[in-house]
């Protein structure tokens, strides 16, 4: 009886390779990056053991750092808790000394935390968020789950205002939405909604300090009328909301050509440019010191503009927290800690994060362009066989034209392949020259440069905020021309490590296929007529500092300035030894306005159940 041939099963679990080498396909291939966490908490871990009512911080922070998803349930108890105490608080916050002021964060969870470490524990640290939360960065959901976490447990000294990007608007046209169905659902997005429009819209901090996201608008005039706006919905297109969203002091503060207080914003496409007069016309009706915001990414994390005549102090002062915004401005972030009548600037770099592909998009959509490589390279191999008919006919005088031809077409299809090879290598710094360019198709021979010449076009602050300038536009509304908006741009939306320019969605990578001119060209000006065309903005940056920490301190307590046009303040003076710059105490100011609608959802039964 013949012997039954036996059957040999590869083993999948080894790979070898063609030098013998034997390596386990369950082991992580770089085995010094930890793998994402891959189960989603039990009540019993979510919920503190301190006060079973609130969730765990040290545990959410943690479970966060490792990529873990927490059930649709424990994402909603958050966001559903947060947007009561949100909705109780006032338009307008008073804020006392001592706090940590931040700027905008953007979906940067790993900077966030880093953020934390330089400005203080939050359970011993006042803290005062300037907006923008969400959006360009591929971490956006953890920043709101963590921050309206750390907003339960400390209602009283953490405190988070609104910025341009906390609407549906936005999110819908940057990642924050995408971002919400691909980790949670849509539910969990119309949440973070309802919770962006409870947002607080200022405050005023120590009695002395405008806290807003972008500016100052025409139509406020005293502080009352920050109290009196409807804050409970989508911000408008244009009005007093909106600048207060939008706005920005014009790029020559202080040194205007125009008298006009207020120019049209034609960067955002809405809002204003404020000058240093209206600034400090401002300041001075209401016996304020300075006007701090954000809105508007600073290569050194920080900028102070002008001083007020005055009182010598800063008329304005630009705080922005994302540092390597998009994962290519390679700019430093800055938190402002006031205290004792300090003002402390401290810079901070950014920190590794996990990697995500553009747009959360799949491995086989991120690899057509390896595979159109690949087909060319076929397509040279195959054009490069010739038969031996093909050679007896090549001999013929009369057919080197024909011959001509073919070897022109495998010479193209070559380039072809070398292309490919550069798209796929470079895709996202194509993206980043198409801006620089201004075009949506890059000139003839620019992909021949190869992966380093691309590179190398892109290498400043100044380059990429350029490149980004159009995705800090209102972006257009759905329908406008007929068609939604562009989902993309070359570096806006685009990043995929992590995550304006000007203001403010999920390295290089810069992210994006699509055509550069789908935000800003076609983003229809808002309230144009309202003020005429600015001129254009100047591309100086404000000097970079060489230290990682500045003081604005007061050297002596100086008088109460009065609220009279003559109001005195203490003199500016910077010391060469730590950079000391004069404030000023405190000042009476009127008391918080009456609480809005505080009415509240029901919390998830089930949820508390659960956990019990």
């Amino acid at each position: 009886m013949a012997a039954v041939p036996q059957i040999i099963t590869p083993d999948f679990t080894v790979h070898v390779t063609d030098s013998g080498e034997k390596f386990s396909t369950r082991d992580r291939v770089v085995k010094d990056v930890p793998p994402p966490a891959t189960t989603k908490p039990t009540n019993e871990q979510f919920f503190s053991k301190k006060d079973p009512s609130k969730p765990d911080i040290e545990f959410l922070r943690n479970h966060f750092i490792h990529e873990g998803r927490l059930t649709e349930e424990q994402a909603l108890y958050i966001l559903t808790k947060g947007t009561e105490i949100l909705r109780s608080e006032p338009n307008l916050l008073e804020v006392d000394a001592p706090v940590t002021v931040c700027g905008d964060i953007h979906g940067q969870y790993y900077d966030l935390m880093k953020l934390f470490e330089v400005g203080g524990d939050p359970a011993n640290t006042k803290y005062l968020f300037l907006g923008d939360y969400v959006d360009r960065g591929y971490f956006s959901i953890e920043c709101v789950l963590y921050l309206w976490t750390l907003k339960i447990w400390y209602p009283n000294t953490l405190f988070l205002l609104r910025g341009n990007h906390e609407c549906r608007h936005l999110t819908d046209y940057f990642t924050f939405k995408t971002e919400c169905r691909h980790k949670y659902s849509e539910r969990i997005y119309e949440a973070c909604l309802e919770s962006f429009c409870c947002l607080p819209l200022a405050a005023i901090m120590n009695k002395q300090f405008l806290c807003i996201h972008g500016g100052i608008s025409p139509e406020l005039v005293t502080l009352d009328d920050l109290r009196n706006i409807n804050r409970f919905r989508e911000p408008p297109t244009h009005g007093i909301m909106c600048d207060l969203l939008w706005a920005d002091p014009l790029e020559d503060f202080g040194q205007e050509k125009t008298n006009e207080s207020f120019i049209h914003n034609h960067v955002r496409g809405c809002s204003y440019f404020y000058s240093y007069h209206a600034a400090c016309n401002f300041l001075e009706k209401n016996n304020l010191l300075s006007i701090i915001r954000a809105h508007e990414a600073q290569d050194s994390g920080y900028r102070m503009y002008k001083k007020t005549k005055t009182t010598g102090f800063p008329s304005v002062i630009t705080i922005f927290s994302a540092p390597n915004y998009l994962d290519v401005y390679n700019n430093k972030a800055a938190v402002l800690k006031y205290e004792n009548n300090v003002m402390n600037i401290r810079q901070f770099n950014c920190t590794p994060h996990p990697y995500w592909l553009p747009n959360f998009m799949d491995v086989f959509t991120w690899s057509l362009p390896f595979v159109g490589e690949k087909i060319t390279d076929m397509l040279v191999a195959v054009l490069n066989v010739c038969t031996k008919e093909e050679l007896d006919e090549g001999r013929d005088s009369m057919d080197e034209e024909r011959k001509a031809a073919i070897k022109n077409k495998i010479l193209a299809v070559g380039r072809m392949s070398n292309m490919f090879k550069t798209l796929r290598q470079e895709s996202e710094a194509i993206n980043e020259l198409k801006g620089l360019l201004g075009t949506d198709q890059l000139p003839r021979g620019y992909l021949a440069l190869g992966s380093e010449g691309i590179k190398s076009a892109i290498n400043s602050f100044e380059d990429a905020r350029n490149v980004d300038q159009m995705n800090e536009r209102l972006p257009p509304s759905v329908g406008e021309n007929g068609s939604p908006p562009s989902r993309y741009s070359s570096l806006g939306r685009n990043k995929s490590a992590s995550s304006s320019a000007a203001s403010s969605p999920g390295a290089s990578p810069l992210m994006g296929p699509s055509p550069l001119s789908s935000g800003a060209n076609s983003a229809t000006a808002i309230n144009s007529a309202a003020a005429p065309p600015s001129p254009t903005r100047s591309k100086t940056l404000p000097d970079s500092p060489t230290k990682s920490s500045t003081n604005i301190a007061t050297p002596g307590a100086p008088p109460p300035r009065s609220s009279s046009a003559g109001a005195t303040s203490p003199d500016v003076t910077r010391s060469k030894s730590d950079n000391n710059l004069a404030s000023a105490p405190g000042k009476d100011k009127a008391q918080m306005g009456a609480s809005p609608n505080t009415q509240k959802k029901s919390i998830f039964s089930k949820l508390k159940d659960g956990k019990k």
